[in-house]
């Protein structure tokens, strides 16, 4: 009955926890951005903010660079969820302005862009969890990198680390996947039968949360190498990895000025990667929507997100958290 009723006031309908005749914090507007995790966010804060707070929340759906324009251009919407500040060059001048502040990182481990192998041939061969490993055994990883589809940012980073580490002249042959479904399919295909797998992919997703995978270590980070290598026109590729994406909660100042208590909320909700990424596989395994998928985090987490409550917003949402 807790699940019915979550995904009934989830979805505003009428078994809704409390009826928020006294509103505490008014009207809200927050970014939907367009993919799985931010939805999730999204949908959390939402609940949060309705059920515990007695706010009136507003959805809008987004991207990083629409909703940064967006706050730039109109001051709204009054929260960005899961704002990835390496894809938004305009936000640190934003910051610097005065116009939003940032209240934490939602995804307390970063984004993390990377090279992988399946957890069970880093179980037997260790040695594979570094570049110089898989280069004197590439047979081991069944000859073969699993790249970046065409058109995506990572693509000409990994074409540089490729050249920098010289792949094929070490043996292994460079596949480049042709979308995002298949790169996936292929760590599914691998997992299914056991076999090597060697290729770039990130988290937090649904991927890593259902196929355990081990971190190859490219070598010791460089900023100004990384630069170079995700220019297409770097003339010196090299050895660096990709560093850990920071990932965002911002909050317009005017709106932080005007509800501190929500502020204070939206600044304790954070997931870590294993987190995100154990309810984006549940949420894919079961084929589920985001708002199915908010039931399962607040059904399956009560001892987290519990935890970002103030008083007040605890004691209405004590039937659940019991």
């Amino acid at each position: 009955m807790t699940k019915k009723i979550l995904k009934a006031a989830i979805a505003g309908g009428a078994f809704a926890l409390s009826t928020n005749a006294a509103m505490a914090c008014g009207s809200v507007s927050i970014t939907e951005m367009n993919w799985a995790s931010a939805a999730l966010v999204t949908s959390v804060s939402k609940f949060l903010m309705e059920q515990g707070y007695g706010c009136t929340v507003t959805v809008v759906p987004s991207s990083t660079l629409p909703a940064v324009t967006s706050i730039a251009e109109t001051g709204e919407p009054d929260i960005a969820t899961e704002l990835w500040v390496n894809t938004a060059p305009a936000y640190p001048d934003l910051e610097a302005a005065g116009k939003v502040r940032t209240l934490t990182d939602v995804l307390s481990d970063g984004g993390v862009e990377a090279f992988w192998i399946p957890q069970y041939l880093a179980d037997e061969h260790p040695e594979l969890t570094t570049m110089e490993g898989i280069l004197a055994n590439p047979e081991l990883v069944g000859g073969k990198f699993h790249n970046c589809p065409d058109g995506w940012g990572c693509r000409v980073t990994n074409d540089n680390i490729v050249k920098a580490w010289d792949f094929e002249g070490n043996g292994l042959e460079v596949f480049n996947h042709g979308s995002g479904e298949t790169l996936a399919a292929a760590i599914a295909a691998a997992y299914e039968n056991k076999e090597p797998w060697f290729g770039y992919y990130w988290a937090p997703t649904s991927v890593l949360g259902k196929y355990p995978m081990a971190m190859v270590n490219i070598g010791e980070f460089s900023a100004d190498v990384h630069a170079c290598n995700a220019s297409a026109d770097c003339a010196t590729p090299g050895k660096s990895p990709y560093p850990k994406a920071q990932v965002v909660t911002a909050i317009t100042t005017a709106f932080a000025d005007r509800e501190p208590e929500i502020a204070e909320l939206m600044s304790k909700v954070t997931f870590t990667n294993d987190q995100m990424n154990a309810v984006l596989a549940w949420q894919e395994e079961n084929n589920a929507s985001s708002d199915e998928a908010t039931v399962h985090f607040l059904t399956t987490y009560k001892d987290v997100w519990g935890s970002w409550l103030n008083d007040a917003a605890r004691e209405k949402l004590a039937a659940i958290l019991q």
